[in-house]
Formats: structure tokens, sequence, C-alpha cells
């Protein structure tokens, strides 16, 4: 635990390698990366936290920024003695991770935003069909609000060839909360969001390796959003995972996994250059992954 001015951050660190510090995004807590934590704990040294006002981590100020969480980021790395380390973060965690690596990046070895946004107000957007999908999450049975839940979070086509009952008891310890529930803490992440935009910045990154990653059927963090992010970054690199949703992270674990290190890996020597993009890889190193027809449907 880590206690600030006005902060008290619940944090932990797991593996043994070069260090990765892992931002989660709005309504997760940090056992959110548990499939990364596991997947990469071999290799890497990963820290993962819960953000200020969930979880087991809280706060006393009367607001709620990106600039605040991302010094609660960066104060952990201070406590457990990173001068340098890979930086990624999810959705909220993208625009918390792009904060973090415009005030300090010097200490960034790498960067990864994953199914994040150039703008914050590109989360809170209020179009039809996702004021819908909102109310659906809050209304109704217990059992209708998972099942919308997942919906939200997860491709149709991957949720029809799942077990949904065990998928929800699987995502309610990784998000640290049953999925007919939602945090009061949420809508004040999403203000804090959509107050940020570091859009005019990011060219300032061009010294940090960065890997964008969208989902093509995300309809949170929508991949044109993800295209937008990777342009503004001079020389980032763009993938797409073709079959994937909002919480890639977890439904296609293994791609992501693998994507991550080798990120993290050419970022610490450029000389390597295995899994580079394939032939479909477009200008700027934008390109987008399909399913490998050797591989199972992301499970």
């Amino acid at each position: 635990m880590l206690t600030t001015t006005d902060a008290r951050i619940h944090y932990e660190r797991s593996g043994i390698g070069p260090p990765v510090l892992l931002i989660q995004g709005a309504g997760v807590i940090g056992e959110g990366w548990r499939p990364q934590i596991d997947g990469l704990r071999d290799r890497f040294s990963l820290v993962s936290f819960d953000n200020r006002g969930i979880g087991a981590s809280t706060f006393t100020s009367s607001s709620l920024t990106i600039e605040a969480m991302a010094a609660d980021a960066l104060a952990i790395a201070d406590a457990e003695g990173l001068e340098r380390f890979h930086l990624a973060g999810h959705s909220m965690g993208g625009l918390i991770a792009q904060q973090l690596a415009l005030q300090a990046p010097r200490r960034v070895i790498s960067l990864a935003l994953l199914c994040t946004f150039l703008r914050g107000a590109e989360a809170a957007r209020m179009t039809p069909s996702m004021i819908l999908m909102g109310l659906r999450t809050q209304l109704g049975t217990r059992a209708m609000r998972r099942r919308a839940f997942t919906r939200l979070v997860m491709p149709d086509d991957y949720l029809s060839a799942v077990d949904r009952s065990r998928l929800e008891q699987d995502l309610a310890g990784l998000f640290g909360r049953d999925l007919a529930d939602q945090p009061a803490i949420v809508m004040k992440q999403l203000r804090a969001m959509a107050r940020f935009d570091a859009s005019a910045r990011l060219n300032a990154l061009a010294s940090i390796p960065t890997l964008v990653v969208t989902a093509t059927h995300d309809r949170i963090a929508r991949p044109e959003y993800g295209r937008r992010l990777a342009a503004a970054i001079p020389g980032a690199r763009y993938v797409e995972i073709e079959e994937a949703g909002h919480g890639v992270t977890i439904q296609c674990a293994d791609r992501i996994n693998d994507l991550l290190a080798v990120h993290f890996l050419e970022a610490t020597n450029p000389a390597r250059t295995q899994h580079r993009a394939p032939s479909t890889q477009h200008p700027r190193g934008l390109f987008a992954l399909p399913p490998d027809p050797r591989e199972p449907p992301c499970r």
C-alpha cells in the first residue's frame, strides 16, 4: 500500500525481469491484468494497482483527474525503485499512460496503449447506441445487467461460443465486482477522461517506442480512435485484432501477451526484429492482425 498526500493506493508486484507498469481502465481493479501477469511473469516484473477510488485504493480530494492518477502511477514506480520501466495502459489506463509518459519521458522504456483514445472525450461520447447499451447495464434484473455488461466488452460471436455464466464469474473476479453493479467512481472516472486531451502534445513521445492496439469489434474505444492515436505519435506501431472487443486483454490474452513481450524486448534491444509486422503491413507500421487459421478463436 502506498500513501500519498491525498490517496492510499493498493498495488502488487510479481515476476522476474525488466519492470512493467500496468494501468487499468474505468471500473476495473488492477487484477484485471491477471491474464498478462500470469502470462508474462516468467520474463518481466509486473506492477499492477487499483486506481484511486476503486478496489482497495482510496482518495480524499474533491475531484478526480487523469493527472492525479498518473502521479499515483509514478509514485508507485518511485516506491518500487523503478528508475526506468515499460508502460502499458488499457482504456482509461491508456490516457493515464499518455500523461505519465509526457510527464516523465526519460523513465519510460516503451509505451503500449491498448483499446484507448486520442482524446478522453471520445470515451464519454453519448451516441444512441452507447446510451442504450449503458442503460441495459443498469436496468432490469441482475442477470440481465450482467448479460448486458458482457456484451459491452465482448463481441457477439465470441459470446455465442463460450459459457456465458462462467465468463461472467471470471470477469467478476478480474473486475473486482459483480457485473450487475457499477461502482460510483465510474462516473467520476468518465468525467476525468472527458476533461483530458493530450493530443496536441503527443508528438513529444517520438523518442519512446509505442505500440497502439485496437479491436475491430470494440464498442467503447472504436478502432478509428486508435488509428488516430497511432498517427499522432511519430513512429507508433498500430495493430488491430479483428475478432476482438474492448476486453481484448482477456479475450485474446495469449495474443496480447505475445505482442507486449515482443514490443518490450524490441524496445530494450532494437536489434531484435522477430515477429515483425506481416506482409499486410501498411505505411507507418499500421496493420490488422486477423485470426491465425492455425489457432482456435480467442477464448
